[in-house]
């Protein structure tokens, strides 16, 4: 799903979603806390690594709403 609006709620046939995102993040050092619903995945990040979460993401070619 890279380069497209992960925004739910989301097909159950769509998967490693969450796993891309929070890969992203780990490998720039950004910690996650991530909250699963049934319909959708919430991702919550430090205040403090904000921008450079969006950054990544934005460099991945995710589109980043906030």
């Amino acid at each position: 799903m890279r380069g497209d609006e992960a925004k739910g709620p989301l097909d159950f046939a769509l998967i490693g979603i969450l796993a891309s995102i929070s890969t992203i993040l780990a490998q720039r050092g950004i910690s996650i806390f991530a909250i699963s619903t049934y319909d959708t995945d919430y991702i919550l990040v430090k205040e403090k690594d904000i921008e450079r979460a969006i950054e990544a993401l934005i460099d991945e070619r995710y589109e980043v709403v906030h």
